[in-house]
């Protein structure tokens, strides 16, 4: 019998989902493949508009409404929450909260992690870059416990709960394009805005982030489930969801956020390697 193909993102909060990966996602899905999503946190830090907040006591369960309908939208299998509180962003004294993800031991968080590798048994496991996109304590943390998770689900030496060891066949880091950030710093500025201070924070350094390079192997055209992913990005109202896809800023994004990028980690790709498909090699 022909094993199905299979793919799982590893990420940390609602919305990463959708912003970073939502295309790719969509896609596979869409080619008959089981998708599978593990998030760590459900997004408690931050400011919640009172009107958003009718027949909910508590951020966290927003925000775990608003990921249940864009991974529906998506065609996401399952969703398996870790139950990590959301660190914030760096410096804050959220990190040092005692169930903050950012807080936690890596190898701790990795053993469940590889437990879902186990009993999932997908062939490509996708995670945040060694940055965790923009600098996010909580996708740093995630990234190091996913890499770490990906030797842990193969080691016969490790018992988790009569799972048999299974080794993925691929690892790949999601990235920002940064052909898109770059040009992204230079529209900000041409209106007068300060890159360096993105976000309703103003706690993003679009700068910083445009100049760490990493070796792209893969880019995934999304622009045929463009639609998809604008209507669960729509999921996401708390995190500014609807205005990413009206106006300038949904066109902006069509035209030049359409392609999302991959390097994949396990195995290494070759210099000059470019992949078009994250299943490439596989049967």
């Amino acid at each position: 019998m022909e094993e199905r193909k299979t793919l799982l993102a590893v990420l940390a909060h609602p919305d990463d989902e959708t912003f970073g990966t939502g295309g790719t996602l969509a896609l596979y899905s869409r080619r008959d493949v089981d998708v599978y999503l593990i998030c760590a946190t459900r997004g408690e830090v931050g400011e919640m508009p009172p009107e958003l907040m009718d027949g909910f006591a508590t951020i966290g369960e927003k925000r775990e409404s608003e990921l249940r309908c864009a991974a529906q939208t998506l065609g996401v299998k399952s969703v398996f929450f870790l139950g990590y509180r959301d660190s914030g962003m760096p410096g804050t004294a959220d990190n040092r909260h005692p169930q903050a993800l950012a807080a936690q031991p890596v190898e701790k968080v990795a053993v469940e992690v590889a437990r879902y590798i186990r009993e999932i048994r997908p062939q490509v496991v996708i995670t945040f870059d060694p940055i965790g996109g923009y600098y996010h304590p909580d996708h740093i943390a995630i990234h190091k416990a996913t890499v770490r998770a990906f030797d842990l689900a193969a080691d016969s030496g490790v018992v988790m709960d009569g799972l048999e060891p299974y080794r993925a066949d691929k690892l790949y880091y999601q990235t920002m394009p940064r052909t898109f950030l770059r040009l992204a710093v230079r529209m900000y500025r041409l209106f007068g805005k300060n890159p360096r201070k993105f976000g309703a924070n103003q706690d993003i350094d679009m700068v910083a982030i445009s100049e760490v390079e990493f070796p792209i192997s893969t880019r995934i055209n999304c622009r045929q489930v463009a639609e998809i992913r604008d209507a669960a990005s729509a999921c996401h109202a708390s995190q500014g969801g609807t205005s990413m896809v009206t106006g300038i800023a949904g066109w902006f994004r069509r035209q030049f956020g359409s392609v999302e990028e991959y390097m994949r980690a396990i195995p290494s790709a070759k210099p000059g390697e470019k992949e078009t498909d994250l299943f490439a090699g596989l049967n």
